[in-house]
């Protein structure tokens, strides 16, 4: 990882920001106006942590006046993730994320920057702060938020800037520094797609209704895929996740009524009330797909999709 000094680059940036919050439907974090690729891209964009003049420079993150964030903050250091962050899946925005470290302690706090891939109004903002509950910020062309995050459009798209607790000012502070370093920044790319995930696609398409008007695939901490697909109604994730819980969770999976069993792994299953299908390989990891908004789906169709991306995450 690529250490940066507490000092502000003026660095032509890429945005991928990503922050589900209170008020949208968000997917399990796995847990990054604008001309459009004829073809998908095989791979996402990498971010190598050297030279300077590499991908990690195209992100708000590294533009960010990092000894500006530190101070607000009151952090002890702020170090660029260099690593490509997994979107931040929701309905009925779906963030790219970036993001920086503010501790070196395992699994400590950070700061992510997001915007949508969805193009946003007014009216978008507006339907975001009823749903969010959260106050007005003097940020962009207007925004909302609360003591770990702010909304607000500018440009035609939602950002989001999410990270500890502090206050609403000092959240407002860092959008405001947001809102600098956005002009001349490329608007997300409409696909970023995994070949491996391609083998879920037609299976889909027919739980989804409709093919994907955007692709983010990428690959969690531990090398794992994600998978999503993002249509104009709703999105559909694939993920894995490792738990001491596993047993026990799809013990919990086992007894819904709704539940239909599917020969994969150690056990599987899909809820035909919500769509969600989870498999179990061996006693700590799940593989979880999941389509947002949860609603009723086909079950064979989601039986099919499982099928099809299992082997992706033995």
């Amino acid at each position: 990882m690529r250490i940066r000094p507490a000092v502000p680059l003026v660095l032509f940036a890429v945005v991928a920001a990503g922050c589900g919050g209170p008020g949208q439907e968000t997917a399990p974090s796995v847990p990054p106006l604008v001309s459009v690729p004829t073809t998908p891209s095989l791979t996402p964009t990498e971010t190598p942590s050297t030279p300077p003049s590499a991908k990690v420079a195209d992100t708000l993150c590294v533009r960010m006046d990092q000894a500006l964030v530190q101070s607000t903050l009151a952090v002890p250091l702020v170090e660029i993730q260099p690593k490509p962050m997994p979107a931040e899946f929701g309905v009925p925005i779906t963030y790219d994320v970036c993001q920086l470290q503010l501790s070196q302690l395992p699994n400590g706090p950070v700061l992510r920057v997001g915007v949508s891939l969805q193009l946003a109004t007014k009216t978008t903002l507006a339907q975001q702060q009823k749903a969010l509950k959260g106050q007005a910020a003097v940020v962009g062309e207007g925004g909302f938020g609360n003591a770990t995050s702010v909304v607000f459009l500018f440009q035609g798209r939602l950002y989001k800037v999410a990270g500890p607790k502090a206050t609403l000012a000092q959240y407002v502070v860092l959008a405001q520094d947001v809102v600098r370093q956005i002009p001349g920044v490329p608007a997300p790319e409409t696909l970023i797609v995994r070949e491996g995930c391609e083998r879920g696609t037609a299976a889909v398409a027919k739980v989804m209704g409709a093919q994907a008007t955007y692709r983010r695939d990428g690959e969690n901490e531990r090398g794992d895929l994600v998978c999503g697909w993002i249509s104009t109604n709703g999105v559909l994730t694939t993920s894995a996740r490792r738990t001491p819980q596993a047993v026990a969770i799809m013990t919990a999976f086992r007894k819904l009524p709704t539940a239909q069993t599917i020969p994969l792994g150690e056990e599987a299953y899909v809820d035909s009330a919500t769509g969600r299908t989870s498999i179990r390989f061996g006693d700590d990891k799940l593989v979880d797909l999941v389509p947002l908004p949860a609603r009723a789906v086909d079950p064979d169709a989601m039986t099919q999709l499982a099928l099809a991306v299992a082997r992706l995450y033995r």
